[in-house]
């Protein structure tokens, strides 16, 4: 997790006295923020990748488990990756294991944000004792070995894709819950936060209004400064083998199936990791290009 700056504090909006809270245009923002060019770049290029991996079913030229040539037919001309062991296409399968890869990530930081915001906005909001428990539950899960407890859960629960995405779910909501219960602790100090309370909203109505949306801004930088890592992470489980079984095609696997023919066929391992690889770091520069735009 990138280290959080103070400045990502929004003013959250909401009804009562106090000053007028500031709305965010996403379009003013990112004309007056401090994003490079090549963040910039990499904004707009994540959005084409997630749309390009959406439909990744319908632009891959086979089937990822269909077996389409002779295998290790090297790239070029019919096949733009060379084909596997099997005779399957390279590129339609690293296509397919892409997708499964990233939106599997998203899942998990989705789970992991949601559970996090939820803990820590209760923690924040309540104080004391309940406070106190939460954070010291949440301190609990961050000092587990995030990549053995992952482990231990697909392990009980069986090599899959689904219980893939729910050990790393498991191990990421913590960094979440303290994110938003700083938060939280500083947006509840506002002027419209007192208003709320001595106006007699309830308190989850004072929540979800006044107070979550002034937490969700950090929240939403740390998402996207987790896709690279949480990418790596459901990459490595599948190469070690535990992720959906062969044939299907999920970048660890195929990676990790490709390394017996590294030296006669090397595209059938390279061409899954560097694929991974620069997806990684396209999504890390779009992290920081969403942050200076937060900031901005």
């Amino acid at each position: 997790m990138a280290a959080l700056s103070p400045s990502l504090a929004t003013t959250p909006g909401g009804p009562g006295p106090g000053p007028a809270p500031r709305r965010w245009n996403a379009l003013g923002a990112l004309r007056r923020s401090r994003t490079g060019l090549p963040e910039r770049i990499a904004l707009t290029l994540v959005l084409l990748l997630t749309v390009l991996l959406l439909l990744a079913p319908l632009l891959a030229p086979h089937t990822a488990k269909a077996i389409v040539g002779d295998p290790f037919v090297a790239p070029g001309g019919r096949f733009w990756l060379g084909t596997d062991s099997q005779g399957r296409d390279v590129w339609s399968r690293v296509l397919v294991g892409l997708r499964v890869s990233w939106f599997g990530a998203l899942a998990v930081i989705a789970i992991g944000a949601a559970v996090g915001s939820v803990i820590g906005l209760v923690a924040g909001m309540s104080g004391g004792v309940v406070d106190a428990v939460l954070m010291r539950l949440t301190d609990a899960a961050l000092a587990l070995p995030g990549t053995l407890v992952a482990l231990m859960v697909v392990a009980a629960l069986g090599p899959s894709l689904r219980n893939t995405l729910l050990a790393v779910a498991v191990t990421w909501w913590p960094w979440y819950a303290r994110i938003v219960r700083g938060q939280t602790r500083t947006v509840m100090q506002l002027p419209h936060v007192d208003a709320a309370r001595l106006g007699g909203f309830s308190p989850v109505r004072r929540a979800l209004v006044h107070v979550l949306p002034g937490s969700l801004g950090p929240v939403l930088v740390a998402a996207s400064m987790d896709v690279g890592s949480v990418l790596l992470v459901l990459a490595g489980l599948s190469f070690i083998g535990l992720g959906s079984p062969p044939p299907a095609a999920e970048i660890g696997s195929m990676s990790a199936g490709g390394l017996t023919y590294l030296f006669n066929a090397p595209w059938i391992a390279l061409a899954p990791a560097v694929a991974l690889f620069a997806v990684a770091v396209l999504a890390n520069y779009a992290g920081d290009g969403l942050q200076d735009l937060v900031e901005g």
